[in-house]
């Protein structure tokens, strides 16, 4: 093997006889002896483990697999001490102490890119195991979203929720699906802490006997209106704000109100409208 191509220059490296059977987890090991570190075992991505990483992406999938990969020491490590169940680490660095051997495996830079969905790669990824959906509790404040369709927005808004301590999610069947790899990287580790859940909204809140609460751009001002401690907050698409089928199951209309002297600013980001809103909930509630 060409000297440098995928190690440094201080490593030693022997290409192992065997290799795992696994038809995912298949490695060829290679052994790397450095100054004051301890023997650790580095190998090549095979085919199948690329393939099925790269295909985790895709949300058909992950659903089909019932996997899905994080990013960063941050965020696997707050993955790692929660309920989540780790499949397989990949790292460059030895960051997990207390992962179990066979639980994780050293690679190169080079082959992290080969699977990474960041431009620039952290040093580590993780599958983990999707958990079965846990069913909405009808209590305290809860946030629903009508079709999200930005991973990053809905990233931000769970990590919104952490943040202010709703800890129940309801997103409809069309918002984009919180395992893909930019929403789990935008929560920052806050989708351990969140129970996000997929169902019909309309049904959901025609059924809800809680008070539900909607933004639009013609409602009552947020800094004028009475906040209950128990509520659905239901946040609109990027685009077209909260649907016609659902605004007629939000009552309470709610908006936040322009201060600047031109307004000519014509909508807030929907991430930023849910944390001044939840921010409003959270004080007068």
């Amino acid at each position: 093997m060409p000297s440098g191509t995928l190690f440094t220059r201080e490593q030693e490296y022997i290409i192992a006889l065997n290799k795992n059977n696994s038809a995912i987890f298949g490695e060829f090991f290679f052994k790397s002896i450095t100054k004051g570190r301890s023997k650790i075992r580095f190998f090549m991505l095979s085919k199948n483990q690329i393939k099925l990483i790269t295909s985790l992406q895709q949300k058909k999938y992950r659903k089909q697999h019932q996997l899905f990969f994080a990013e960063g020491v941050k965020v696997i490590q707050e993955l790692l001490n929660s309920n989540f169940e780790l499949e397989h680490i990949f790292t460059t660095a030895d960051d997990f102490q207390n992962v179990l051997k066979n639980k994780i495996s050293f690679i190169s830079e080079a082959e992290l890119k080969k699977v990474s969905a960041l431009t620039t790669p952290n040093t580590c990824l993780a599958l983990f195991k999707i958990p079965a959906e846990r069913s909405v509790v009808e209590k305290g404040l809860i946030v629903a979203l009508d079709d999200i369709r930005d991973p990053g927005n809905l990233g931000t808004i769970v990590r919104l929720c952490d943040w202010f301590g709703v800890t129940q999610l309801v997103c409809s069947m069309e918002t984009v699906d919180v395992y893909n790899p930019k929403v789990v990287q935008a929560t920052m580790g806050s989708i351990t802490r969140v129970a996000v859940a997929y169902d019909d909204i309309a049904k959901f809140l025609g059924e809800t006997k809680l008070p539900v609460f909607g933004t639009y751009m013609d409602g009552a001002s947020i800094y004028k209106t009475q906040l209950p401690k128990e509520g659905i907050l239901v946040m609109g698409n990027e685009a077209n704000g909260i649907s016609a089928e659902i605004e007629k199951l939000t009552p309470n209309r709610l908006s936040i109100p322009r201060f600047g002297d031109l307004q000519q600013t014509e909508s807030l980001n929907v991430a930023t409208a849910t944390a001044i809103i939840l921010s409003e909930f959270k004080r007068l509630g």
